[in-house]
């Protein structure tokens, strides 16, 4: 059996920028077994399977650890494949998953992707996870991940967290956000997920479902520029729409090839 593999660098322009994620087309879904061991083997912070389904796609994504209820960047990836590899015709493709229906458009240069509103809640941080933390948070939330807020820019850049510390608890499937206003942009972020084999996340587009609803709030916009600050970088241009989250950005593809099983 052979099955074509694209790697797609999301949320940005240029090539070793962004959130590498691999997107792999089926005709019918293999064993959960065998899609896992596949993502493990792509090593990647994300693998997305998606499958033909009536008028859209059933999607699917896979770290090499475990399934995700939803992931941005391999969405998106997916919907830059479709469009620039597999002769997709249409402006908008409607993708169905664990989260539910969601819409992706092809807007110029970028992918505008409609995803789920979830507005963080006040919340107290696992112990081990704050004690990892060499700055501690002014606030904490939660919606599927911690929501961590900072004073600024720099508190984000010179964060460090003791990973021994933060990896003895399992967020299955979530993680750790730190954000703030930014400096050159309406807020910035970092994405960590303990006992992952990706410790920190290059540019996370499911946490958006949360930073966009809090930041729309404390900064009175709908629409937000947010730069995530990892060493690759990338960037997203949102819109609360109060409840559902626009988030839009753009992709590049690194490689396509065949997988042989």
């Amino acid at each position: 059996m052979e099955i074509d593999i694209f790697q797609i660098d999301a949320f940005t322009s240029e090539l070793f920028k962004g959130n590498p994620a691999c997107v792999m087309p089926l005709d019918d879904w293999l064993p959960d077994e065998l899609l896992l061991n596949i993502a493990k083997e792509n090593n990647v912070s994300e693998t997305a399977f998606f499958v033909k389904k009536n008028n859209g796609f059933y999607l699917r994504w896979f770290t090499p650890e475990i399934e995700m209820d939803l992931c941005g960047h391999a969405t998106l990836a997916t919907a830059h494949c479709l469009k620039n590899h597999l002769d997709y015709k249409e402006n908008q493709v409607t993708f169905d998953s664990m989260s539910g229906e969601l819409i992706v458009k092809f807007n110029g240069d970028y992918i505008q992707m409609d995803f789920p509103h979830r507005k963080p809640i006040n919340s107290e941080l696992p112990r081990n996870i704050m004690d990892s933390l060499s700055i501690k948070p002014n606030k904490v939330l939660k919606s599927r991940d911690y929501i961590l807020i900072y004073d600024d820019e720099e508190q984000i850049k010179n964060i460090e967290i003791d990973k021994d510390l933060f990896d003895k608890i399992n967020l299955d499937p979530g993680g750790v956000v730190i954000t703030s206003e930014g400096n050159e942009s309406d807020f910035v972020s970092r994405y960590f997920i303990p006992q992952c084999s990706f410790f920190e996340d290059p540019v996370t587009g499911s946490t958006h479902c949360s930073l966009v609803p809090y930041w729309s709030q404390i900064l009175k916009k709908n629409k937000l520029k947010s730069i995530q600050l990892s060493e690759r970088g990338g960037e997203m241009f949102c819109e609360d729409l109060g409840n559902r989250v626009v988030i839009n950005g753009k992709a590049k593809t690194y490689l396509t090839g065949k997988v042989i099983l």
